[in-house]
């Protein structure tokens, strides 16, 4: 049988794509939850999890239990309707706010380089 690419078939391939598209690395989870980044390999190359570590893990993924669960990639990365507390929450993902957040860094780099430089040429001219 083919695995669906947005439908991970395992819990634990479910909480690796939630945990990279949230950005974080294996390690960082690992640490928000407690137990080593080995564990957390393992755990990502599982079947099953027990409730109470899920519940961690979505507790440190910032998401409902129910939504790791049900994960669906197709509709991950823009709309994902869960269920938590009896209620209905509205998950959001812009990949184009991604953008434009390291679009901003690299042009705030790139405005540092030039001071630099600017800094540098100044201060040949002043040796001259």
């Amino acid at each position: 049988m083919e695995q669906d690419f947005f439908r991970p078939n395992t819990i634990g391939q479910r909480i690796a794509r939630i945990r990279k598209m949230k950005g974080l690395k294996q390690e960082t989870l690992a640490e928000l939850i407690g137990i080593s980044r080995q564990a957390m390999s393992n755990i990502e190359t599982s079947d099953n999890i027990d409730d109470e570590k899920l519940a961690e893990i979505a507790k440190a993924l910032d998401v409902a239990p129910e939504f790791i669960k049900n994960f669906n990639a197709g509709t991950g990365i823009n709309n994902n309707i869960y269920q938590q507390n009896d209620g209905t929450i509205n998950y959001n993902f812009n990949p184009i706010e991604k953008i434009v957040e390291l679009y901003d860094a690299l042009l705030r780099s790139e405005r540092e380089k030039i001071e630099l430089l600017q800094q540098l040429l100044q201060a040949e001219r002043e040796k001259k």
